[in-house]
């Protein structure tokens, strides 16, 4: 929708897009709430904004690999265009299963509890993919299938230079319906959050344990995830089934596979 935000005229010009912009401010917005919430839950919020540090590299090598690997063809030829990453071309489960990798090693490297440190980072999360939804929108990337002229829900993106959605045309804005999507879910997660303290200070309500969170993170973005690629438009994130089942959505069921047996798990203990 306006994917160049501004250009410096200094040295040939350098050019400050609307995606690079939002996708920092998801990025700091997500790690100024979880480091917020380790100090409300006494874990040691220096070694959280460590982590953070790390999380935020693995996740963009991550989103970055996943891109590539799905659109392949496209950088055979130019190979350095992978680099370009303020233009566009992430793919966030390639950056959430970076992190959780990266998370992984670095929490049983410091002897911390990894459901215990998820649950912390899951509305973070959360409210930084809205934020980066609304990049999406910004770049034109990750644009909806196309509607009926005059279409309540629809979005026509104008003809813009480095725009990747087609111009002219009515789509579904599915940028915006993940970016709901994503805040509403961080909403649930911060109620959840709050019953979870609760918990903690010797409420009667039946228990929440480390993990249940993170759990509930998993099927709600797993599903809203799967709904939503139905209404996407865009073919470069990849089918396993023609037109059937996309990448994502493969991903999304076995995340909601792992959210229930977490979630099971904690109810039964």
């Amino acid at each position: 929708m306006y994917p160049l935000l501004f250009e410096i005229p200094l040295f040939g010009g350098i050019r400050i897009y609307t995606y690079g912009v939002l996708v920092a401010l998801g990025f700091l917005g997500g790690i100024a709430w979880t480091v917020r919430e380790a100090k409300r839950a006494g874990v040691d919020s220096d070694r959280i904004l460590d982590l953070c540090f790390y999380i935020v590299l693995s996740a963009l090598v991550g989103s970055r690999i996943l891109y590539v690997i799905v659109d392949w063809q496209r950088y055979l030829s130019n190979p350095l265009e992978v680099l370009k990453i303020w233009e566009g071309g992430l793919v966030f489960y390639g950056g959430l299963i970076g992190a959780i990798l990266m998370s992984l090693y670095y929490l049983r490297k410091h002897k911390m509890s990894f459901l215990k440190v998820a649950d912390l980072f899951v509305p973070g999360i959360a409210l930084g993919h809205a934020i980066g939804r609304l990049a999406c929108f910004a770049a034109g990337c990750c644009y909806g299938r196309p509607v009926a002229l005059g279409s309540f829900f629809s979005v026509i993106f104008p003809h813009r230079p480095y725009s990747l959605a087609p111009a002219g045309i009515p789509l579904f804005p599915s940028q915006l319906f993940e970016s709901v999507a994503e805040f509403l879910i961080f909403l649930f997660l911060v109620f959840l959050g709050r019953r979870k303290k609760q918990n903690v200070e010797g409420a009667t309500r039946a228990p929440m344990i480390d993990g249940q969170l993170f759990s509930v993170y998993l099927m709600l973005y797993g599903v809203s995830r799967m709904v939503l690629e139905v209404f996407r438009g865009d073919s470069i994130r990849g089918y396993l089934i023609p037109q059937v089942l996309t990448t994502s959505q493969f991903i999304s069921g076995i995340l909601v596979v792992i959210g229930v047996v977490l979630y099971r798990r904690g109810r039964s203990v």
